[in-house]
C-alpha cells in the first residue's frame, strides 16, 4: 500500500521558517516527479512547486517564488518544502504529491499536514 506522510506543519509567526517533510512508502518514487500543493479554508487546492525525478527541474507557485525551496532525497524516498519568510496568506493545509505531471494532477496524495501562519 503506498503511503504519503507529511509532517512539519505548525504554527509560526510572520516572517518565520518551516521544514515540511514527506516521507514515501509502498514503492518508490525516484522516477517520479513529487510536489506539494495546499488548499486554504474556503479556496481550492492549488499547486505550490514541484521537483522533477532526478531533482534538476523545480517549478513554483509565482507567489511562493524566492520564499520556498523543494528538495528531494530520492534515497530516503522524501520530498522536502523549505518555506521562509512565511506570510499569513500561506495559512492552509499542504498536501504531498507523487507522480506529478503539468497540468496539476498526481496519483498520489498525502493526507496534509497544517501550517498556520500568524500576523
Amino acid at each position: 500500500q503506498v503511503q504519503l506522510v507529511e509532517s512539519g506543519g505548525g504554527l509560526v509567526q510572520a516572517g518565520g521558517s518551516l521544514r515540511l517533510s514527506c516521507a514515501a512508502s509502498g514503492r518508490t518514487f525516484s522516477s517520479d516527479s513529487m510536489g506539494w500543493f495546499r488548499q486554504a479554508p474556503g479556496k481550492e487546492r492549488e499547486f505550490v512547486a514541484r521537483i522533477s525525478w532526478i531533482g534538476l527541474t523545480t517549478y513554483y507557485l509565482n507567489d511562493v517564488k524566492g520564499r520556498f525551496t523543494i528538495s528531494r532525497d530520492n534515497a530516503k524516498n522524501t520530498v522536502y518544502l523549505q518555506m521562509n519568510s512565511l506570510k499569513p496568506e500561506d495559512t492552509a493545509v499542504y498536501y504531498c504529491a507523487a507522480k506529478v505531471t503539468g497540468d496539476g494532477s498526481a496519483d498520489y496524495w498525502g493526507q496534509g499536514t497544517q501550517v498556520t501562519v500568524s500576523s
